[in-house]
This record gives C-alpha cells, structure tokens and sequence, in this order.
C-alpha cells in the first residue's frame, strides 16, 4: 500500500485520480478548499488547503506529517482558470496574481513544505497543460493560465535537477478533459486522464520530464 497525496480531490481529475489509486488499495490524502467532499472511502483522509493562503499551505502540510505516514506520491493537481476564452485587453493583473498564487506559488510553497515528508524513490507529478508548451502557438487565450504552466513546468525542471537520484519528478498535460474547467465539449472523461497519470506515477521513468498519453510532450 503506498501513500498518496492529491490536491484538488472533490471532483475533476483530482476526484478520478484518488478513486483509481483506492482501487489499487492505496491510502489516499486528499485536499479540497474546504476540506469536505461528497464522496467518502475507508482509506481517503480530507484536508482542507487554499493555495492562495500561505497559513492554509503551513497548516495542511503540518496535518500531512501529523499522519505519520511517508509520502510515496504527491501530485499537485488544484489549480484554477479564472479568464474569460478571449481577451482583448492588456492582461489583467488581479487574474494573474490570482492565477500565479494558486497555480504556481501556493504550488511550490506547498511542494517544498512535503518534499522532506517523501519516500526516497518517490513521484511528484505536476499537472501542467498543453497550454504551457512553448513549442506551440497556441494564441491569446487564457495569458494568466498560459503563464502559470510555463512557470510550473520550469519548477518541474529545476526540482527534477535538485532531486535527482532521490524523487522523480514530471509535469503531465492531461489533455483536454471534461471538468468544471474544461467544459463538457472536452474530448477525454477525467477516468481517462487519471489513468494516464497512474501508469505514470507506476512507471520507471525519466525524471524531468513532460508527458501526455505517457509519452513525452514538448516542452
């Protein structure tokens, strides 16, 4: 039984992502804003975590150790999207301060505060988007979003380079999958992207990396 640590749990990929790791019997900490859910499992242990609160990150992290459990997998799933499709304007900076605070330094904050709570040999899967490529031209939509998966994929790098030998470490795009964030027009369910990253998370790979469908993305 490994221990897994998922932020984001009440619904979307987060939600999926926890039920396939409690039917391969693992012990699940999952987060939400609140730190209730509507669903429930004998081995799922709900804390609650705002990412855009700095006392929120110490206090959810100090509630992890209190466990007493080594952390096998964390995977920093919450985030959100606040931007209208397109924008016109110059970009907002009270969505990009949000967005920043939550996608990417509440993230790191958070992160940091667990690493030393993992196994050696552990996994820290960040989810990214395809938004975050640099390679594609992906236009002007969603700037504060867009800047956020940049920012994480350069932690991924940077903390896959400081950690080396120790934990692995990658960003994942999931895809585009029906969530509160990606609508129902999206292409994939979310059991789909949760399988994805659980092969990954039981897979013997790369540290460093960027992967869709468990094959690398571009960068």
């Amino acid at each position: 039984m490994k221990t897994i640590l998922i932020t984001g749990v009440s619904r979307g990929i987060g939600k999926a992502l926890a039920q396939r790791f409690l039917e391969n019997g693992d012990f699940i900490i999952g987060t939400s804003t609140t730190g209730e859910t509507d669903w429930n499992h004998k081995n799922l242990n709900i804390l609650e975590l705002n990412l855009s609160k700095s006392e929120s990150i110490r206090n959810c992290a100090k509630k992890v150790k209190e466990f007493h459990k080594r952390i096998d997998v964390l995977v920093n799933n919450a985030g959100i999207v606040i931007e209208e499709e397109v924008n016109e304007k110059l970009i907002d900076m009270d969505y990009l301060r949000k967005t920043l605070e939550i996608n990417l330094l509440g993230t790191i904050d958070f992160t940091e505060r667990i690493i030393p709570l993992m196994n050696s040999g552990g996994h820290i899967i960040n989810i990214s988007s395809h938004a975050g490529s640099l390679n594609g031209n992906y236009g002007k939509n969603y700037p504060s979003y867009r800047i956020s998966k940049v920012g994480l994929n350069m932690f991924t790098k940077i903390l896959a380079a400081r950690l080396n030998g120790k934990i692995t470490v990658s960003s994942v795009h999931p895809g585009w999958v029906k969530t509160d964030m990606g609508g129902e027009e999206a292409e994939r369910e979310p059991e789909e992207a949760a399988e994805d990253i659980f092969k990954l998370t039981n897979s013997n790979i790369e540290t460093g990396q960027f992967w869709f469908k468990g094959k690398k993305y571009p960068w």
